[in-house]
Order: structure tokens, then C-alpha cells, then sequence
């Protein structure tokens, strides 16, 4: 029992799921084309259309089977579902009708959706098509200054629409939309982290009882958590750590120093020179990405050899790697992650990915309940492949220097000054561009280093952080007297969307 949410392709859907699990409503995502009897066998209170990619006058965008319609429980239409629902009942949706994308704000609103809600609601759009003409029998209940039609209702408040997304972060209101939809439908509210936990242990246990894996650490909140779950759950499994040269400024130590003394067997692995020889001249994003997943894989089955057998790989994968990877149904390709987009076909390993339909922060949750230290635990997400994404353009070992020092500056003044845990993730990024500047008397012709720092719940949307003036001053000074090969300092003010929060 709970909330049934069929996948049309958005990058928001598992979001939408973990929204339900945050108001403690069982949710479970399946394809938007799921049938009939798929879908009636987890004995839905509430049905949700995901948004996705697609327009409703695609021919191939997939529809729901017809008889969701007849289940008699509510349908919550989100974005393109929204759109799918106004024409399935015989209402217009025009091409291209006044999109909108970003923040908007409700300038009118009603009905049982947005009960409790007063005063300015901004919302979070992304759309192009939009509803130009209603159903028969239903009715507008919100509108933005551009768009009089931002949600919709059946005359008998069975089926709803919004064109917004009220998952995302940036829709501050939005779980209270949510939450409405479920006091609606009735649903159960008996969902809590600790059914999460209980999931990826039962999913560990029936799956590598009695087997060996061997396991990708990093030192990260991921791969630390999926550690003590391994334990947790009675799997025996070695955790190897590859330093693939591409880490921050000390985090080879750090990371044998956090797991070795939590009683981890760790096998550290310095495959530095390997990856930087394959790295070599590369520039494009997506082939580094690619080599990097490629050389990980050998690795491991280098490691495999010599340590196992081993039929499992474990991996910390989690859903904004999988979706942004093209992982669901319908969904667009954004860009390739190392332990997703990047493997091989033949792995010679079963995965394992416990954590692959969850977030950041559910899985900093479970890490809270396997008793992971807040050291690791709240540490700040780093992509896999490390800083090879943070240098544009091809990697060798003096822009890793360079960007290593600039990376620690940043990191350190963040902590000094208290505002390191006010932020989702913070990172420096060697831009190959290079800026005049002067020291002294003397000319200087130095790279241009960007940050960035933005805020997020999920990863999944994310706004640039407001930090201190006065801060953003000093780092700024502090980067080029101390690092004489950056010649200038700028700050990245882009959300997302547009833009991804790593720059490749």
C-alpha cells in the first residue's frame, strides 16, 4: 500500500518517490508503461505521472495503461503528466505555449492540493508545451504571471496536475503540495528510514549470501556506508582503495587513516602513473569519464585475482548517478559517471548497488544508523573520477599541483570560517584559460581558477550558495599570493538546471 509512481523520463522521478518517503508514505517507481496488473499488484492509494523529456505529440513517448484510470484512486499528474492528463480527458496542449524554466511564483491558487498555503509560493518550471485549454468539467487552480494554467482539477478531485515540480528543492513549498495529495488519497504515513536500512540489508543478504565482494571504497559517505552495511548484513567482502592520482591534497592519508582505524581490510591500491598515462592529451569530458571507469574495472579485476574469488562488485552508486547516466526509463543522457556510464559491457562481476535508487542524504541517514563517524559522513560529495572532471582540458601532473593547493585553500577557509557545513558541495575548477595580470612590477600570465559552492537537498537541484563577501574577498586574495600559477579567481553564480554542479 502506498504511492505507485509511473516514470516517464524525468530526471526528478526517484525524487518524487524519496518526497513520499520523507512524509513516511510508501512509494515504489515504476515505468510509465507499466501494466495494468504490475501496477495493481502494489495496491496503490495514489497513482503519480512523472514529468519526463518527452512532448505529449511525440508518438513514441510512452503512455499509462488505460485502466490506472479506472483504479478509482488519485492521480497526480506532474509536469508532462500534467500535459497527458489534460489531453487524454480532452483538453488542448500547444507546442511551445508559453515555457517557462526556473523559479516562477503562484500568483493565484485553490483547492485541496494547496490547503494550508498563504502568501507568495514560488514554484520550479521546466516545461516548453503547456495546457492551453482545459478538459470538459475541469478547472485552472493556480497560475503564474506567464502561464494561467500552472495546475488542474477533475470536477470530482480525483485527478490533478501540476505544471511544476513540487519534488525538487527549489518548489520551498512543495512537500506541503505533496503531503495535501496524500491526505487526499488517505495513504499510509508508517515509512521511516529504518524500512530503508531494513531494504538495502534484505537486498544485500538474498542476493550475496554466502558470497564474497569485493568492494570500490573512496572514503566518501558512500562507499564508507555500503562498508558497514556489507558488515552489517554478514557479507565477507575486502574493501580495496585505488588511489588513481586524481584525489585531493592529502586524501590518500586521511582515508587509511578514517578506515583502518574502524577496523576496515583495506587494500590500497597506487595505480597513480596508470591513469594519468591513459589520461594523456585527453579532453573531452565524457572519454575521460570513460577512461577512468574503464581503468577502474581493470583494476578491480586485477584486484579480483589476486585476492578473490569474488563474485560480486559493490559499488556506491546512487540515483543522481544513475538518472543523470540515462538510468531511467525514457530518461536523457546528461553525463556519464564513472561507476555507470563508463563500464565495460563485460564486467566479469555480479553489482551490487544497494544504495542505486537513493540520495545523498538517505544515504548519510543510513549511515547515522550503521554508526559511521560525522567525519566521513557529512563530508562533501567527490566524484569518482576526482579531480580529472576539475581540470579542463587534458590532465597531467602540474595542473593536479595547481589545482590540489587552490582545492585545499578553498576547502580549509570554508571550515575556518564556519561555513563549510552550510553548503552541498563546494569545489575549485582549473578553467584552461589563462589571465594578464601583475605582481609587483612584473607582468604575470597565470590560469583562471573558478569555485564554486551551491546549496542542495538531493543533488538533484541546486542553487549557487550566498557566501560572504567579505569571505569571497579573502579567498580570492589568498588563491594567487600563494599560488603564483593562478592569476585570477572567479565565482560560478549558475544553478541547476542550467548547468550540472560539476563544470564536466
Amino acid at each position: 500500500m502506498g504511492v505507485v509512481i509511473l516514470d516517464f523520463g524525468s530526471q526528478y522521478t526517484h525524487l518524487i518517490a524519496r518526497r513520499f518517503r520523507e512524509l513516511h508514505a510508501y512509494s515504489v517507481v515504476l515505468p510509465g508503461d507499466a501494466a495494468l496488473a504490475e501496477v495493481r499488484a502494489h495496491a496503490p492509494e495514489a497513482v503519480v505521472l512523472s514529468g519526463g523529456p518527452s512532448s505529449v505529440f511525440d508518438p513514441s513517448a510512452r503512455k499509462p495503461d488505460e485502466g490506472v484510470f479506472e483504479l478509482g484512486v488519485p492521480v497526480l499528474g506532474i509536469c508532462y503528466g500534467m500535459q497527458y492528463l489534460a489531453q487524454r480527458f480532452g483538453g488542448r496542449v500547444e507546442r511551445g505555449g508559453r515555457a517557462e524554466y526556473g523559479k516562477a511564483l503562484l500568483t493565484r491558487f485553490e483547492g485541496p492540493l494547496f490547503e494550508g498555503l498563504a502568501g507568495e509560493v514560488q514554484v520550479w518550471m521546466s516545461h516548453a508545451d503547456a495546457v492551453t485549454e482545459l478538459p470538459p468539467g475541469w478547472r485552472a487552480v493556480a497560475a503564474t504571471e506567464d502561464n494561467p494554467v500552472a495546475a488542474i482539477q477533475d470536477g470530482a478531485g480525483r485527478f490533478f496536475g501540476v505544471q511544476f515540480h513540487p519534488e525538487v528543492a527549489h518548489t520551498p513549498k512543495g512537500m506541503t503540495i505533496l503531503e495535501n495529495f496524500l491526505h487526499v488519497a488517505g495513504a499510509g504515513r508508517d515509512w521511516t528510514p529504518d524500512h530503508a536500512l531494513d531494504a538495502a540489508l534484505d537486498e544485500v543478504r538474498s542476493r550475496a549470501a554466502g558470497e564474497r565482494v569485493l568492494l570500490a571504497v573512496s572514503g566518501g559517505v558512500d562507499s564508507s556506508t555500503l562498508a558497514l552495511l556489507l558488515a552489517r548484513a554478514g557479507v565477507e567482502h575486502a574493501a580495496v582503495f585505488v588511489d588513481h592520482g586524481l584525489l585531493r591534497l592529502g586524501e590518500r592519508e586521511e582515508v587509511e587513516r578514517a578506515l583502518s582505524s574502524a577496523g576496515v581490510n583495506l587494500v590500497t591500491v597506487d595505480a597513480r602513473e596508470r591513469f594519468l598515462a591513459a589520461l594523456a592529451g585527453e579532453s573531452d569530458p565524457e572519454a575521460k569519464r570513460k577512461i577512468i571507469g574503464r581503468e577502474f574495472i581493470e583494476v578491480f579485476k586485477e584486484q579480483a585475482a589476486r585476492l578473490g574469488p569474488f563474485r560480486f562488485l559493490a559499488q556506491g552508486t546512487l540515483y543522481p548517478d544513475v538518472i543523470e547516466s540515462a538510468g531511467g526509463t525514457g530518461a536523457a543522457n546528461i553525463k556519464s559517471h564513472h561507476n555507470v556510464g563508463g563500464l565495460p559491457a563485460e564486467l566479469g562481476f555480479e553489482l551490487l548497488e544497494p544504495f542505486r535508487f537513493l540520495f545523498k542524504d538517505e544515504v548519510r541517514e543510513l549511515g547515522l544508523l550503521l554508526g559511521l563517524p560525522d567525519a566521513v559522513r557529512l563530508r562533501h560529495p567527490f566524484p569518482g573520477p576526482g579531480l580529472a572532471i576539475r581540470i579542463l582540458g587534458p590532465v597531467d601532473e602540474e595542473k593536479l599541483d595547481v589545482l590540489r593547493r587552490a582545492d585545499d585553500l578553498f576547502i580549509s577557509a570554508l571550515k575556518d570560517h564556519g561555513l563549510y557545513d552550510e553548503v552541498w558541495q563546494a569545489l575549485a575548477v582549473l578553467t584552461p584559460v589563462r589571465s594578464v595580470g601583475v605582481t609587483g612590477d612584473e607582468r604575470r600570465y597565470g590560469y583562471v581558477l573558478a569555485l564554486r559552492a551551491v546549496t542542495s537537498v538531493d543533488g538533484m537541484t541546486a542553487d549557487w550558495a550566498r557566501l560572504p563577501h567579505d569571505f569571497l574577498d579573502e579567498v580570492a586574495r589568498k588563491i594567487p599570493q600563494r599560488i603564483p600559477e593562478i592569476g585570477r579567481v572567479v565565482y560560478d553564480l549558475t544553478s541547476k538546471p542550467p548547468g550540472t554542479i560539476e563544470w564536466e
